[in-house]
């Protein structure tokens, strides 16, 4: 299946996404419909798992394949990809994990999803300084002010790669190589653009994504990024017969932990949520991410302006060329938002509804590459 078939042909776009038959779903920053082969392999797998053990109805090369299918989508090695479930407990393993020491200090953006911003204040307990990246305006970080704001303390930078209300896009690349010149650590929080854009590791030490957004995976069933070279210094918070060695299942004297990324991996696999985002992923690495990406941005090129002209202010407008995004947020002074998010819905038309520090709200709009021009133009004749 290409792109231009399934934008083409009503029937089978409506059969491989059930939820257009109904809505107009413009929500994928937040938590996205499942399509049907995701659905059907979830089902498929929970069927045998009714005939007796839920591990011996998963495909044997289920935790290998996936692994792979994630490496594909990451540029990474297979060994690098770790299944530990939400976007928040990657960042807390990797935060926690790592042996800080006192003075070090680490950069972050305080405006970012709450997800990217505690497993690294916490990290203020173990006498590590969180500074908090300025920018000029929301969401957008420049190479430069990232350049600006470090120095030889610097431990790590932990950023998004886009951000979850303005939808602008981070330069994680020129970004990764000045901060790797430097042997300061990058870790990334990829969940908005993996899936969307292509999101590589050649420049990123960490890597955390959920597979609930643009990746139209289920909830819980994210993929982690370890560089290999970096495993064995971010010790695992948590222990279990699947990280430790533990022949025969039996504890033994001394803890040593398995290879690879499975070191982070303690215990029994989400496997329903791991057929589900092997599916997914299968699904996207089809359709080409590279694809996926342009067919979003040419979405964008007219629905920004088309919202503008109707009075409505877009949030990152004035972002770099190149790094926008699939989400396209808006504002407007004398509109009652929540009023009018509220009414979309009623529309079924489903869109996000967010606010910043100040309190300004926001309708979040962040159609996926199924969204056909005509949705589009249907939420902008009722705006």
């Amino acid at each position: 299946m290409t792109l231009a078939e399934l934008l083409t042909n009503e029937e089978l776009r409506q059969h491989e996404f059930p939820v257009t038959r109904d809505k107009i779903f413009l929500a994928h920053a937040s938590v996205c419909p499942l399509p049907r082969r995701v659905v059907e392999a979830v089902t498929q797998y929970a069927a045998k798992a009714t005939a007796g053990d839920q591990e011996r109805a998963a495909d044997p090369a289920l935790l290998e394949n996936g692994r792979q299918l994630a490496a594909r989508l990451l540029n990474s090695r297979p060994e690098e990809v770790a299944f530990v479930g939400p976007t928040s407990l990657a960042l807390s393993l990797i935060a926690g994990g790592l042996r800080w020491r006192k003075n070090d200090n680490i950069l972050i953006y305080f405006d970012d999803y709450p997800s990217n911003v505690y497993p690294w204040m916490a990290l203020a307990e173990k006498g590590v300084q969180v500074r908090l990246i300025n920018t000029r305006e929301l969401g957008v970080i420049r190479p430069v002010d990232v350049m600006g704001q470090v120095d030889e303390q610097t431990r790590m930078v932990a950023l998004a790669s886009c951000h979850f209300i303005t939808g602008t896009r981070l330069d994680y690349q020129a970004i990764g190589k000045f901060l790797h010149d430097r042997n300061i650590l990058f870790c990334l929080d990829g969940i908005q653009t993996v899936g969307a854009f292509p999101t590589t590791v050649e420049q990123v030490d960490f890597l955390a994504a959920d597979a609930h957004k643009w990746l139209l995976g289920p909830c819980a069933a994210g993929i982690m990024y370890v560089r290999k070279e970096l495993q064995e210094r971010v010790q695992p918070l948590v222990y279990g017969w699947n990280n430790v060695r533990s022949p025969n299942y039996v504890a033994q004297e001394q803890i040593v932990f398995r290879q690879n990324a499975q070191r982070f991996e303690a215990g029994s696999h989400n496997l329903l949520g791991i057929v589900g985002l092997s599916a997914a992923m299968e699904l996207l690495l089809e359709l080409g991410v590279e694809n996926i990406a342009a067919e979003l941005l040419r979405k964008r090129s007219w629905l920004a302006p088309a919202l503008q002209a109707k009075g409505y202010l877009v949030a990152g407008a004035n972002a770099p060329a190149g790094l926008a995004s699939g989400i396209v947020t808006i504002s407007r002074p004398d509109t009652d938002l929540p009023v009018l998010h509220q009414k979309l819905e009623a529309a079924n038309i489903i869109t996000s509804l967010r606010a910043d520090r100040k309190g300004q709200r926001y309708i979040r709009i962040s159609p996926h590459f199924y969204n056909t021009d005509a949705e589009l133009q249907r939420l902008v004749e009722l705006l």
